[in-house]
């Protein structure tokens, strides 16, 4: 009998400690979700921003308010994006961009002029490339080179020194910039398909 109550007690020790402790991360899950959901509606709001370039202070009250003084949000089907607009007229669109990197998905948004004509901008918010070589697509003058790019061309996206190229790509990360002009390109073809079916060109939504 002393024997079994040496093996049952630990046992119950055991379990009693497993209840607790998952008692207690089940609490902080619970207790921290509203935050954690705010946060990620505070980093698209700042990303959605971005494209557009929009300066806004990185307060979570400002950036909300911009952002709702801005911006409309429509949806199609599996398709949610962002309509910017000021005095009535449409300034430009912006979607959510993902696809495949080197060693995961990429994600982000980019921003379209009216006529499908005119990058506006781009944001990266997720991926998993090599921290200081694809993952230098996070770096301002990567980004900023598609700032008011002309898309209009087939292919949209040309890394230089390619005949025709109009952006440079990232030295020692040939693949993640192949995938980042592959996502995009791919993006455009099907995005104009979106746009004559939705009625979006010219802002005539």
């Amino acid at each position: 009998m002393a024997k079994k109550k040496q093996v049952l007690y630990p046992v119950l020790f055991m379990l009693i400690l497993t209840a607790a402790y998952t008692f207690v991360l089940a609490f902080i899950n619970e207790s921290t979700i509203a935050i954690i959901e705010a946060q990620e509606e505070l980093r698209i709001q700042k990303s959605i921003l971005y494209v557009f370039d929009i300066p806004f202070e990185d307060q979570q009250a400002a950036v909300n308010k911009l952002y709702n003084e801005r911006f409309d949000i429509a949806t199609s089907g599996d398709m949610t994006y962002y309509v910017y607009k000021t005095e009535g007229s449409v300034v430009g669109y912006a979607f959510p961009l993902y696809g495949n990197g080197l060693w995961g998905s990429i994600s982000g948004y980019i921003a379209l002029s009216p006529d499908f004509e005119t990058l506006l901008g781009i944001d990266f918010i997720a991926h998993s490339e090599t921290p200081g070589l694809g993952g230098r697509i996070d770096e301002e003058w990567y980004k900023e080179q598609f700032r008011t790019l002309d898309v209009s061309s087939d292919p949209p996206v040309v890394y230089r020194p390619v005949s025709g190229g109009n952006v440079d790509a990232i030295t020692g990360a040939t693949l993640t910039s192949k995938s980042v002009s592959t996502i995009i390109n791919d993006f455009m073809t099907e995005i104009k398909i979106f746009a004559e079916e939705e009625n979006l060109y010219d802002g005539s939504n």
